[in-house]
């Protein structure tokens, strides 16, 4: 068969432990970013790369956040949306006390405020886990948006409480927010930016500090008595996944909404990625996109394949149904997979390694 590593030999450690140590792999990778770089652009109308492939990029990189707390750290989380929030507010108010910021660094500097708010409201677990992390995190949630909805200095006193988000270009005539900004930019900029952090965050699990992590899931006294540090080990992974959801929420208000609000971050928002990355796989990057990829398309599609069968289903059905497919599938893959959809990827891949004599 093609998915081989028959004479593909290892000459050091390096190439061994690479991300991707198979060459059939490392050419599906390039041919899958070729395909996301020129023929998404190319083929994708406005509708596709508003609707879909936007709002897939933005929520991926939320629940890559979320997945390095919960699913690598295993500190349960309930407060994404509240920290989606800083993240939008923090580069509101930067772009608009600092005009001449680029929007990268708003977005980089939005993400490390984000960080600071996740390390304070990530203090409780050093003393508390499980259940109780949960609950704090979900206060934080509620504070967070409130805050943002009780103090009008956040939305510069608008009476209306909802601000756009002001243009800013990312080159020099080529913008990346506001009306002027074309899909194709906001997409390729989004598709850059999720990659390159995607990258980070695979690099930091396969480190130190990712081990340091998954012992501290794994069982926090025995890495306490190997070493490792729960304060240390618990806030970074806080200020780290704060830092991609910060990011994430501030992508959403400027690049996919255009408006800062917060109600687009409510306690249904911190749901939805948790959702994410059950059904894509806890501790697994891979597993973050392939959630969001499903809790984005599966609307579209209830939406469109019962009327292309004839099927009149209303837009109160559709929102029920999406929940009830939801917690089954939730319910499912605690059961009979837990590790997601990214678990059923990796078996097929190894089943399809040793065909004809799959185990």
């Amino acid at each position: 068969m093609l998915y081989r590593e028959a004479g593909q030999f290892k000459t050091s450690y390096g190439s061994d432990q690479a991300i991707f140590p198979i060459r059939q792999d490392q050419i599906g990778i390039a041919l899958l970013l070729v395909a996301a770089v020129l023929g998404v652009p190319a083929l994708a109308g406005e509708y596709w790369l508003e609707t879909i492939f936007v709002p897939f990029l933005v929520f991926s990189l939320a629940a890559i956040g979320l997945n390095l707390l919960t699913g690598y750290c295993g500190q349960l989380s309930l407060g994404t949306g509240g920290f989606m929030a800083c993240g939008a507010f923090f580069a509101y108010k930067l772009t608009t006390a600092f005009p001449e910021l680029h929007v990268l660094i708003v977005f980089l500097l939005a993400g490390f405020g984000s960080a600071a708010v996740g390390v304070f409201f990530g203090i409780p677990s050093l003393r508390i886990k499980g259940f109780y992390l949960a609950v704090a995190t979900l206060a934080a949630q509620f504070f967070l948006v409130w805050m943002f909805n009780k103090f009008d200095w956040w939305t510069n006193y608008s009476p209306s409480g909802v601000i756009s988000a002001p243009p800013r270009e990312i080159l020099p005539g080529i913008f990346l927010t506001g009306t002027q900004a074309t899909p194709v930019t906001k997409y390729l900029f989004l598709l850059g930016l999720v990659a390159v952090l995607a990258l980070v965050a695979k690099n930091l699990t396969r480190g130190a500090v990712g081990r340091s992590w998954m012992a501290i899931r794994d069982m926090d006294i025995a890495a306490e008595i190997i070493g490792i540090r729960p304060l240390w080990a618990k806030l970074s992974a806080f200020a780290i996944s704060s830092f991609f959801i910060g990011i994430a929420g501030a992508l959403w208000a400027f690049v996919y909404t255009g408006s800062v609000e917060a109600l687009a971050f409510q306690i249904d928002r911190s749901f939805q990625v948790l959702f994410m990355i059950i059904i894509g796989g806890l501790g697994s990057i891979l597993g973050s996109f392939l959630g969001a990829a499903f809790i984005v398309l599966l609307p579209i599609l209830l939406n469109n394949v019962p009327a292309a069968v004839g099927l009149q289903m209303s837009v109160e059905l559709v929102s029920h149904l999406e929940f009830m497919i939801f917690g089954a599938l939730i319910i499912f893959f605690l059961i009979v997979e837990p590790h997601g959809l990214a678990r059923l990827w990796q078996i097929g891949k190894e089943k399809l390694r040793l065909w004809p004599f799959p185990y």
